[in-house]
């Protein structure tokens, strides 16, 4: 396939927790599909933009923290000047830790809430303005399947966030979806990458095969359903969350 002729030609996206693991992946697909892509995270992303260089498609490797509401309206004039709009939004980036409850601080709390929910509404806001404007756009927000089973001790906080994931996928796919946007959200199970702990493997194989779970979620099992939803083809679907984990949650 050509880049003309890709489904996403044309379209800009920004991913954010773009250096590596699920980030780095979705980057890739979107780009594979035609889309110019910019890079966010924390660490630098100029490994994984050399490798989307190889697509013949436009790229921007920024650094910034998502949970900084100055550092977000930079790096959305910065897209802005340099592609002239962004069309399709990922909220990725994203932490988790592992606390017992009595033991979560309140800096532990508001440290994990300002990167998993408040880094969504501030990338969100910087930019729906001009989607708005265009009558198009896509949110794809990062939420996790945690939200809907049943976990070990230790997790609350990173539930709770993704809770209020979901929260937010609806309530922007009600305000926007006159707009010509589409917001949904994609719940990952368990998947294979360099974060991933040992013990949360182990956790996750217990449950593979107690719920007949057919393997291991890889990267590569996700970036169907986002190059899906960020589509023409998807123009129909908006609010959903999408548990994309082999069928450990149903329903």
């Amino acid at each position: 396939m050509s880049c003309e002729s890709a489904r996403l030609h044309g379209r800009v996206a920004l991913v954010t927790g773009a250096a590596g693991g699920l980030g780095a992946s979705f980057a890739l697909r979107l780009a594979q599909e035609g889309a110019d892509v910019v890079l966010v995270d924390v660490r630098p992303c100029d490994e994984v933009a050399e490798r989307l260089a190889a697509l013949e498609v436009r790229t921007l490797a920024a650094t910034a923290d998502v949970s900084d509401e100055q550092a977000v309206a930079e790096l959305a004039a910065r897209v802005t000047s340099r592609f002239g709009r962004c069309d399709i939004l990922v909220n990725n980036a994203g932490f988790g830790r592992v606390e017992r409850f009595e033991e979560i601080t309140l800096q532990s709390w508001r440290e994990l809430m300002a990167v998993n929910l408040e880094g969504p509404f501030l990338m969100s806001r910087a930019l729906v303005g001009e989607m708005r404007a265009r009558g198009w756009g896509r949110i794809v927000n990062i939420a996790s399947n945690t939200f809907g089973m049943g976990l070990p001790i230790g997790f609350t906080h990173y539930i709770a966030s993704k809770g209020g994931v979901i929260g937010l996928t609806r309530a922007l796919a009600s305000e926007f979806g006159a707009h010509g946007i589409t917001v949904n959200a994609i719940s990952p199970g368990l998947t294979r990458t360099p974060s991933t702990t040992r013990k949360m493997s182990e956790q996750f194989e217990r449950d593979r095969v107690k719920q007949a779970i057919p393997r291991t979620g890889e990267p590569e099992d996700l970036v169907g359903m986002l190059a899906y939803l960020v589509s023409d083809d998807a123009s129909f679907v908006t609010g959903q969350t999408f548990n994309v984990d082999g069928g450990l949650v149903r329903g």
